[in-house]
């Protein structure tokens, strides 16, 4: 079969328009893999204190330390002011979102708002899948946490996280779950301040083991009371470090006998 030439043109232009377009959206993709990266790193360096609370974000600098465009910084830093953990000042730039006592002890009363009333919901609704799925949590995060190893606090967040989702997820409110990962984003960064700080003596893994026991027994009350004890751990920690006068919001290095008693948690 014969193309007539108006139908070749045509015929042309199509496959040119769909490689296009397919060149795009790889170019897309690509864009978009790189504004992941350097968010993670930015936000990476904010929760670990390798940038600092107020310090300012110079994305002239900034660019070439993290290899990226000057726009595809901007991008990354602009999800992070939605994550609250950067401010932007106007025409003035971006800034690293400060920690205060004020700003920790709001955060808490939120999330034991939430938290309690979900895990409570959890517990009445969770079946046997929800129990499995809570035991695998619960067993991952003890492995890194009968002592909590200074170069292992990444992981073991990432596995404290878990545990606490896990906790909650027999819950149906997506928004609830929205939430609170963002408010566990937040308090990453004061649990980081709290490793730091000499003589806690808490023990966290049996702070975890008190609500798993209960949550997985289906005793909702107690598991409640063993979770807002646990959240309101850390806050109360640091608080009574600031009014001793422990600047816990500039560490120089992990306080002794930090694994064998961690200061930590959620």
């Amino acid at each position: 079969m014969t193309l007539r030439p108006k139908m070749a043109k045509r015929a042309l232009l199509s496959l040119i328009g769909t490689a296009a377009g397919a060149e795009i959206a790889d170019d897309d993709a690509g864009a978009r893999t790189l504004i992941e990266r350097a968010y993670a790193r930015l936000r990476g360096d904010i929760v670990e204190g390798r940038l600092a609370p107020g310090e300012k974000l110079r994305v002239e600098h900034l660019k070439d330390r993290y290899g990226v465009g000057a726009g595809t910084l901007r991008e990354a830093i602009t999800r992070l002011v939605s994550d609250a953990l950067v401010i932007a000042e106007g025409q003035r730039g971006f800034r690293v979102a400060p920690i205060t006592v004020e700003d920790l002890q709001d955060l808490t009363q939120l999330r034991l708002h939430l938290e309690i009333d979900a895990l409570r919901r959890s517990v009445r609704r969770g079946d046997e899948a929800w129990r499995a799925a809570l035991r695998d949590a619960y067993e991952c995060l003890s492995a890194f946490e009968q002592p909590i190893h200074p170069q292992h606090r990444r992981r073991w967040e990432r596995l404290n996280t878990r545990f606490h989702e896990a906790l909650i997820a027999a819950h149906p409110s997506a928004w609830t779950q929205r939430v609170l990962r963002q408010l566990a984003r937040h308090g990453e960064r004061y649990r980081r301040y709290a490793m730091t700080v000499p003589g806690s003596g808490r023990d966290v893994h049996a702070e975890h083991t008190q609500i798993y026991e209960a949550a997985m027994a289906g005793e909702e009350l107690r598991a409640a009371l063993a979770l807002e004890a646990h959240i309101r751990a850390t806050p109360d920690l640091l608080v009574r470090a600031h009014l001793s006068g422990i600047e816990w919001d500039r560490p120089a290095a992990p306080a002794p006998g930090l694994a064998a008693r961690p200061g930590s948690g959620r």
